[in-house]
């Protein structure tokens, strides 16, 4: 069990009130490695911090991960823990799966009850889905032969301390598109002289609608958002310039490929019919996130075992996860942590009266501590 649970509260909470961005995360690096050197853990420091516990004889080697970045957002919350950083908070909830994971540390280090070693990763930048491959371009994989991979992730509206994943693809892809389009400015009472780049760029936007609709089949679990329409025109200006950017989430490699494709070829038949110039690019930050069998099994098992509601067969995610780097390298599994239904612990994940639910602590880091002992027996 947690050794103590009004420590590793106000643990969080500190981490809550000093967020970090991506790649950004000095401070809250320097809190982690004070943790983990006070209880005499192995430390290893570049992009992301690393902690390794070995216990007995045995050579297998898993791996624990906990996000460490926040996000560019101004909180609302009215609990006396608020952010004190301006314009910057943990709304997705990165300071309680760091504070879980440091007190599985903390209960591994008082009990060694496993046989093996567990390497603590403590990951930069997950919010643009940087930080993973950061560290794999480090030589993290070489250094350390982790042979499973583990994470979690808090999810408001669940049962506080519900557990649910599932074997096979559970987080969809990010890929992120670009379209420039290149005309003719002109006076807005003359649109026939020009080539005015609004009604291209809303042709583009309407066609771009019919590719999952039409193209893909039903229930691909595919969206495709456009988010940005950005122009130079003016009052009475018409724009000679459009910009529109926006999101695809995918749930398979196939998918994502002919989604591209498809926009490429409207983008070109749009540019042809209007005589303009249309440039698209499409960059997958992203990719597919998937559990495999034996490790999800593991998580499951773990669950039912400390009596945890449970559910081993959830719903693939629509958002995405920068785990999926390391789960493509290495067998693993990611998993939802259910961080209640009422209040702040029940708001969408980056709203900005979003907050961790404290109850979780004890709970996720005593389920981190019977997954050792499960993997590590």
């Amino acid at each position: 069990m947690v050794l103590d649970i009004g420590s590793l509260t106000a643990l969080r909470r500190d981490l809550h009130q000093f967020p970090e961005l991506g790649f950004y995360e000095k401070l809250t690096k320097q809190k982690i490695i004070k943790f983990l050197s006070d209880l005499n853990v192995e430390v290893h420091e570049k992009s992301g911090v690393i902690g390794v516990l070995r216990a007995g004889k045995g050579n297998r080697v898993i791996g624990l991960r906990a996000d460490m970045d926040a996000l560019p957002i101004g909180e609302t919350s009215k609990h006396g823990y608020g952010s004190k950083i301006d314009g910057v908070m943990h709304a997705c909830g990165h300071d309680g799966h760091m504070a879980m994971l440091l007190g599985a540390v903390e209960i591994l280090v008082k009990k060694p009850d496993f046989d093996g070693t567990v390497v603590f990763i403590f990951q930069p930048n997950e919010e643009h889905g940087l930080g993973a491959k950061k560290m794999i371009g480090e030589g993290f994989l070489e250094k350390f032969p982790i042979e499973e991979v583990y994470a979690t992730h808090n999810l408001p509206g669940a049962p506080t301390g519900q557990i649910s994943t599932r074997a096979g693809l559970i987080c969809s892809s990010e890929s992120l598109f670009e379209i420039n389009i290149n005309g003719q400015g002109g006076h807005a009472s003359m649109p026939h002289l020009g080539q005015d780049t609004i009604t291209i760029g809303a042709e583009i936007v309407q066609a771009l609608q019919t590719v999952v609709s039409r193209k893909l089949p039903p229930g691909s679990g595919a969206v495709l958002s456009v988010t940005e329409f950005i122009t130079d025109g003016q009052r009475n200006v018409l724009p000679g310039r459009a910009s529109l950017k926006g999101d695809v989430r995918t749930r398979s490699t196939k998918d994502r490929d002919q989604i591209e494709s498809f926009m490429r070829q409207i983008c070109r038949g749009i540019e042809i019919s209007h005589s303009a110039s249309v440039e698209f690019t499409f960059d997958t930050q992203f990719v597919e996130t998937v559990n495999a069998l034996g490790p999800t099994n593991s998580v499951v098992r773990v669950s039912e075992t400390l009596g945890l509601e449970t559910i081993p067969n959830r719903e693939p995610m629509s958002f995405s996860e920068d785990f999926a780097h390391f789960s493509n390298a290495i067998p693993g599994c990611f998993f939802l942590l259910g961080n209640g239904k009422e209040g702040k612990n029940g708001r969408p994940l980056h709203s900005s009266d979003y907050d961790f639910n404290d109850q979780l602590l004890p709970i996720g880091a005593d389920f981190w501590a019977a997954l050792v002992r499960d993997r590590l027996s």
